[in-house]
């Protein structure tokens, strides 16, 4: 069995425009979702985590054709409190699909709030300064 050439989003990686800064690439993309997993904000963050929850479901987005260099990329990205595993997640059509998800790290489950993550409020509220943290530099093609 081959390793996935997808990565599930869920978090601030779901705006394309994120996911370019991060990667420097355009995948193509598709709505889907995760069985199996609650989403929680990170205390002091505008990005959520995600942990294993048995009955659970989280909306995310699937990037397709995710290179080699896409995907080390975004490890370095996630760092050290997210794991890199592979998931089975289901596009809107049904079709279930082999892919990368990073789930927050086990040992740093503390920083994680309670509740779920708010994708609404983040667009609203979080993005642009998450944005500025993360690429403080001009973002005039971002």
């Amino acid at each position: 069995m081959s390793a996935p050439s997808a990565c599930f989003t869920y978090g601030s990686l779901m705006c394309e425009d994120i996911f370019r800064a991060v990667t420097g690439q355009s995948c193509p993309s598709e709505p889907a979702w995760l069985d199996g997993y609650r989403r929680h904000p990170v205390r002091g963050e505008d990005y959520p985590g995600i942990r294993p929850a048995t009955g659970a479901r989280i909306n995310g987005v699937l990037y397709l054709n995710i290179t080699p260099k896409t995907l080390a990329r975004l490890n370095a990205f996630e760092g050290t409190l997210y794991r890199r595993e592979s998931v089975e997640v289901h596009t809107n059509d049904g079709a279930a699909v082999s892919a990368w998800v990073y789930v927050f790290h086990p040992s740093r489950i503390h920083r994680l709030g309670d509740g779920d993550w708010d994708a609404e409020h983040f667009m609203r509220h979080g993005k642009a300064r998450f944005m500025d943290r993360h690429f403080p530099t001009d973002r005039s093609d971002v």
